[in-house]
């Protein structure tokens, strides 16, 4: 009866550390696309003329990201509004993708593009800013 205790005691316990060891592996490719995702807002923020760190600041980067859109500020407020927020911020990104000279397909690409990899893509990439009132002239 004993060792039938410890046999269960044995399996409850792998099974715990397999499941802190899967938490743990998540946790780094979180923390690394997280990474990724700041490198690439900062670059972008660079090639718009606004400071890089703002990246890293929370809700002054939503803040700098309508700055670069040529939105209001005060479209900050609608982004904290649950379910307005989401067509808030499909208009947000295709105006970022039309401020670098691209078309609203592109815009709507850099929502579904773990939420950041798209601006991985326009900081690195081989595009420039051309503003939002050139966009909207355009």
């Amino acid at each position: 009866m004993a060792s039938l205790l410890l046999d269960d005691d044995a399996v409850t316990t792998a099974a715990g550390a397999g499941a802190i060891a899967f938490g743990g592996i998540m946790m780094l490719i979180c923390l690394a696309i997280g990474v990724v995702c700041i490198i690439g807002m900062w670059k972008m923020f660079e090639k718009c003329g606004q400071p890089g760190w703002a990246a890293i600041v929370p809700f002054y980067n939503i803040y700098i990201l309508l700055k670069v859109a040529g939105r209001p500020g005060w479209w900050l407020l609608l982004m904290l509004i649950p379910l307005v927020n989401l067509v808030f911020v499909l208009l947000l990104s295709i105006d970022i993708a039309k401020s670098f000279g691209q078309s609203a397909v592109f815009g709507v690409v850099l929502i579904f593009l773990l939420g950041g990899i798209g601006y991985v893509i326009l900081g690195f990439g081989n595009y420039s800013y051309v503003g939002p009132a050139a966009a909207t002239a355009a």
